[in-house]
């Protein structure tokens, strides 16, 4: 397999000024990243380290091996609502006594950990993931329950926990609870339902009712510790397991519970050498154009994301602007299909409905680089079959069992999203860039359309046409349209797993890749590679 060879010139103003605008971009990423990290603000983080409390993303990482990777998702998630940017809970990919799990965890900063409608999009999505991939589940606890105030949007999504909980035990995938304060109300079901429950001593408080409620419904008076106490739950209730005597202990033996789940991957490891690109993935700032309308050739990213920037390309002289090719990532072999110039054609559906049967015939997992604007339009292409090729396409995409991992480099447009494998096709892992744009179709595209439509409704109707109140509508979805297909925006409503630094995408691929292995990777059988 031959190396790439980059053109790219660091020192052009077209790099610079693309350069520049990313890294904007990315203090923005920072900055919502950052209000995600700090969870209710100072005063309630302090409030809580001043009860001897961990933070959620402490007791994550006193719970990972050491230095181990951990791929946060959907951090984002709430961003544009009402709602705190964080939604209330951390999730992600992390490897806790040498076993790839999801986390779960409560942040008890954000109005005591309570859920809103957002928390419940990014917690099942991380049971989706963890379904899909075969990855344990350790849930982190410490929430108040259900936001009230919005529970006319939360109470059925939230059952779906229990739901989830419950089969992916049945599935034989182990799922633990680590207790460290309150499991209220339907909270109280997830030590409940998972296989394996610890609860730290003093801390931890489970109960259906609190003793305000208990007290409304029965008149009966208790106390936290009797009602749904630690010491209770391990000496008489049963519901706990193992009763620690601190944060750290609790960490410990979820550690040692995950340790001892004897647990093996069902998919095979990498199985070749994990080499570093030949260049430095810091130029991937460069790359991308600042402008959605100008391309950019996607060789430029493979060769700074894919082992030794090697790559064997597929049909290279047909249907050009969709590159295809085989390649490895962090030592697993995976088929790459990325967009160069945006828009596919009748060959370019053709050429990739064929290496998606290939790479199914040969259980290899798939690596989609959006940058698309949809399939062609207009008479010549119609009366060529896009129609047909492009569903051919989405029909491999949708039909094919090999893993697929999506990323989101700039225009994510039309059917487009779903022939390069949008969230709508449920690849295992689906990531953006902070530059990316996710829409039917571009915000001057749809305003024109709907411009169109109103003119030729006028002339049909015989009536005199508002260019002004057009061109005020114009402008006014315009902006919509560019506001609602914000990479922040579609990843504050969980359409995806998570923004990232461009720079970090080889390695986020290289997690999702090795979670992915631990199921089975088996492409779908019962078709040949047939020719269009």
């Amino acid at each position: 397999m031959r190396a790439l060879k980059s053109s790219v010139t660091t020192t052009s103003e077209e790099y610079l000024a693309n350069r520049k605008a990313m890294l904007a971009l990315l203090d923005e990423l920072e900055a919502q990243q950052a209000i995600a990290r700090g969870g209710g603000g100072p005063k309630y983080v302090e409030r809580h380290r001043g009860r001897g409390r961990l933070l959620a993303r402490e007791r994550i990482e006193l719970l990972l091996d050491q230095d181990a990777p951990f791929l946060e998702l959907s951090t984002l998630a709430g961003w544009g609502t009402e709602y705190p940017v964080g939604a209330s809970v951390v999730t992600g990919v992390g490897v806790v006594s040498g076993v790839e799990c999801m986390l779960v965890a409560n942040d008890p900063t954000v109005r005591g950990g309570a859920s809103n409608p957002y928390t419940w999009k990014k917690v099942l999505r991380a049971m989706e993931i963890a379904a899909q991939n075969r990855l344990p589940v350790v849930n982190l606890v410490e929430s108040g329950g259900g936001d009230l105030g919005s529970q006319a949007e939360l109470f059925v999504p939230a059952g779906r926990l229990f739901h989830d909980l419950t089969r992916l035990s049945a599935q034989g995938i182990p799922t633990i609870a680590l207790v460290f304060g309150n499991s209220t109300a339907g909270g109280a079901y997830v030590p409940g339902m998972c296989d394996y429950s610890v609860m730290v001593k003093q801390q931890a408080k489970v109960f259906l009712g609190g003793p305000p409620l208990v007290k409304m419904a029965t008149g009966e008076e208790s106390d936290d510790e009797e009602l749904g106490g630690a010491e209770m739950h391990s000496f008489v209730s049963g519901l706990s397991d193992y009763l620690a005597v601190s944060e750290e202990d609790c960490l410990r033996i979820g550690r040692e519970i995950v340790g001892h789940l004897n647990w093996r991957k069902l998919g095979p490891g990498p199985s070749l050498p994990a080499v570093d690109p030949l260049y430095d993935p810091d130029e991937l700032l460069g790359i991308v154009s600042s402008d959605l309308k100008v391309p950019f050739d996607p060789r430029e990213v493979v060769s700074r994301v894919v082992d030794g920037s090697c790559f064997d390309e597929y049909k290279p002289r047909y249907g050009d602007a969709l590159v295809t090719g085989w390649a490895s990532i962090h030592g697993f072999p995976v088929g790459v299909l990325a967009n160069a110039r945006g828009v596919l054609f009748n060959e370019e559906a053709q050429k990739a409905t064929e290496f998606i049967l290939l790479s199914n015939q040969i259980d290899t997992p798939l690596v989609f680089l959006q940058n698309t604007t949809g399939f062609m339009v207009g008479r010549h292409y119609e009366q060529r079959g896009m129609i047909k090729d492009g569903a051919k396409m989405i029909n491999a995409v949708a039909n094919s069992d090999v893993p697929h991992l999506t990323v989101q480099m700039a225009a994510s447009y039309g059917a487009g999203n779903y022939g390069m494998s949008g969230r709508a096709y449920d690849p295992r892992f689906l990531l953006s860039w902070p530059n990316s744009r996710t829409a039917i179709m571009g915000p001057e595209q749809l305003a024109g359309v709907l411009s169109i439509v109103a003119r030729n409704a006028a002339e049909a109707e015989k009536r005199a046409f508002d260019e002004e109140a057009d061109e005020r509508r114009r402008r006014g979805l315009e902006e919509q349209i560019e506001r609602e297909s914000h990479a922040f925006y579609i990843s504050g409503r969980v359409y995806d797993d998570g923004v990232i630094d461009p720079r970090q995408t080889r390695d986020a691929l290289g997690v999702a890749l090795s979670a992915c292995h631990s199921n089975v990777v088996q492409g779908r059988r019962g078709f040949g590679v047939f020719r269009m």
